[in-house]
């Protein structure tokens, strides 16, 4: 990196770490590629497909949407959840980047 001092943002780091916290789940990943291979799916679908009690299921989509990695829509008594793909791209960026930087000092470390 740079020889400038960076500003800590505690406000950022907590979003942050909130949506990385949000991605690495294993079971959040799991409902996150069940949402992506149906594309716009409800819960019922979700926790009956994957064999999980709708209580845990229901946690890890609040966890989700609360880090803005997946969104709803309401449809009568349904609703249904899609993945902010925008979001997910922006973050698999940030880490790519930040890996590369990574990978380039440990060469230079060499």
């Amino acid at each position: 990196m740079g020889n400038t001092k960076p500003k800590i943002d505690n406000g950022q780091l907590r979003i942050s770490s909130e949506i990385l916290r949000a991605l690495c789940h294993p079971l959040r990943m799991q409902i996150l590629q069940f949402i992506d291979e149906n594309d716009n799916i409800n819960v019922n679908k979700i926790y009956n497909t994957l064999k999980l009690e709708q209580s845990i299921t229901s946690q890890h989509l609040r966890i989700l949407r609360n880090a803005g990695i997946v969104s709803t829509k309401r449809e009568g008594k349904f609703i249904y959840y899609h993945i902010n793909y925008d979001k997910v791209d922006n973050v698999m960026n940030v880490v790519r980047l930040f890996l590369e930087e990574e990978r380039k000092a440990q060469e230079a470390e060499r």
